[in-house]
């Protein structure tokens, strides 16, 4: 094996190393996982995980989140969405960041959907 061929091995298995890693689903310490919690106590930036339903679309990239107790707004952008069709009655799980801004209610900024089928 050339000098190359091994290099490039070895650049590929660490990308793919360090792609394994960006897949971690397990708890993050101080993140929010009830909407109640990021109603009364959330704070700017803080990270949560959600699951439950996406009952409506509000505007263009702008939806109401309900964990079947309470509701929220979430900001989701197209690219987000899995590629199978889903609807208000599948549920989902969302990872965001609170977005809570002076004198307005608390959102969540998505970063990743998935379906819970």
């Amino acid at each position: 094996m050339s000098h190359i061929s091994a290099l490039v091995l070895s650049i590929s298995a660490l990308t793919s190393a360090s792609m394994a890693n960006a897949e971690y689903q397990g708890p993050v310490q101080n993140e929010l996982n009830r909407i109640d919690q990021i109603i009364d106590n959330g704070k700017d930036d803080q990270m949560v995980r959600l699951q439950g339903y996406l009952i409506e679309k509000v505007s263009n990239d702008k939806y109401l989140f309900s964990d079947g107790q309470q509701q929220i707004r979430v900001e989701i952008d197209d690219h987000l969405f899995p590629a199978e069709p889903f609807d208000h009655q599948d549920r989902i799980e969302i990872l965001g960041e609170v977005e809570k801004d002076y004198l307005e209610s608390a959102e969540i900024d998505v970063d990743s959907l998935r379906l819970l089928r």
